[in-house]
């Protein structure tokens, strides 16, 4: 999927083929190829995409073109929780970093800062709406 997403993905804008992958975005061969009516354009699903073979000697004989990029990133979610495995991830905005919740320990330990930001923002609004600044 990553092959044909991250490095070779296009999408639509205003019912317009336009380019979000980096190896598209950085060749301006590959991008007139996959702009052209050369490649053969198929629907984006994750399912067939992620068992689609590749190639990195020529320009890419098919794309997968996702509707929007939202929609894109709405499937690739949808598909990833189908997938049976014994852990989450989440991406945490403070260190900025992917997080594998693989433990009791690790749960609970976010269950903890999670249960203590939302005491924070609760008593921020309850000052608030005391406050006379409303």
């Amino acid at each position: 999927v990553y092959w044909f997403t991250v490095e070779f993905g296009p999408c639509k804008e205003n019912q317009q083929l336009k380019a979000y992958g980096a190896a598209l975005l950085s060749s301006i061969g590959e991008l007139l190829h996959a702009l052209s009516d050369k490649p053969e354009l198929r629907p984006f699903e994750p399912a067939s995409t992620s068992v689609q073979p590749y190639q990195d000697q020529e320009y890419q004989p098919i794309y997968y073109v996702a509707e929007t990029f939202e929609d894109a990133k709405d499937k690739f979610r949808r598909w990833v929780s189908t997938m049976s495995r014994p852990f989450e991830v989440r991406f945490n905005p403070h260190t900025e970093r992917v997080e594998v919740l693989d433990s009791v320990d690790k749960l609970e330990t976010l269950i903890w800062q999670l249960n203590t930001e939302m005491l924070h923002l609760t008593n921020a609004v309850k000052k608030l709406k005391g406050s006379h600044f409303e």
